[in-house]
């Protein structure tokens, strides 16, 4: 059930191969557990460049980063932060800024909101670059971890705005259920202490916000909020991560390994 539900995750949250079928759909949909497990999955894909963190310019490791979020991603969450983009610099009630969420045409919200978040992940993946391999690596397997469980608790504590994906995610799904979410992203935070742990707490946090935000102006979560939640949580942990290193890095979670000589090592 767990693995079907993954399956499921991963066809909707990524473009890996991994096939759409309606049982994993409906086990997907019923899990919020598998959101964050997908985003092991994705993280793990999009980190592979940071192998190389130290042996080529920052610069080159950034852009292959950003290179392969779009290439293992694709545009599907990009396009609900656009959406709520502009829906934020509308005035009026939350029925008219549904109206355009719905609209096609791209608006002056859309493009800051694309814009602001495409640089700052440019920012953070240069900032991550210039860390020891394994801790890069480790950062960006948490933050995409976090990114994921801004999704599963935006699933557990939101209020769907109208039908659409945000309402079939929610639906069924409570407070008790984001339990699962959390167990399942820890091992993802105790990589490194205190670093990735933020990095993971970030996605919660951030998605709080999120559906407090929607509540009021949207009229509940929709299915582009689950997009944005995504796409902004990856570029906050991995700023909120490389600062947290920067001020206490050298402090891992397994004392009995010193990761900074390891990775030094390899």
């Amino acid at each position: 059930m767990v693995l079907t539900a993954v399956r499921g995750a991963l066809g909707f949250l990524s473009r890996l191969p991994v096939g759409h079928s309606q049982q994993a759909w409906d086990a997907f949909v019923g899990t919020p557990a598998a959101f964050p497990l997908a985003g092991y999955v994705v993280g793990g894909l999009v980190a592979l460049p940071f192998l190389a963190a130290g042996l080529l310019p920052a610069p080159v490791v950034a852009a292959a980063y950003l290179g392969s979020v779009v290439l293992v991603t694709g545009v599907n969450h990009a396009d609900g932060l656009a959406d709520l983009g502009d829906a934020a610099v509308v005035h009026g009630d939350p029925e008219k800024r549904r109206d355009v969420m719905r609209d096609t045409t791209i608006g002056v919200g859309a493009v800051l909101a694309l814009g602001t978040a495409l640089l700052a992940l440019a920012l953070a993946a240069l900032a991550v670059a210039r860390l020891p391999p394994l801790v890069a690596v480790s950062l960006v397997l948490a933050a995409e971890v976090g990114a994921k469980l801004a999704m599963a608790t935006l699933a557990c504590i939101g209020r769907p705005s109208h039908e659409g994906f945000g309402a079939t995610v929610i639906d069924g799904n409570g407070p008790r259920h984001l339990v699962g979410a959390l167990a399942v992203s820890l091992p993802a935070a105790i990589i490194a202490v205190p670093a990735a742990t933020v990095a993971v707490l970030t996605g919660p946090l951030l998605a709080i916000g999120l559906s407090n935000w929607a509540d009021q102006r949207l009229g509940g979560v929709s299915g582009d909020a689950f997009g944005a939640a995504n796409e902004l949580t990856r570029a906050v942990a991995l700023h909120v991560g490389v600062a947290v290193w920067s001020l206490f890095g050298g402090v891992w979670s397994i004392p009995l390994v010193d990761w900074g000589v390891l990775a030094w090592t390899l």
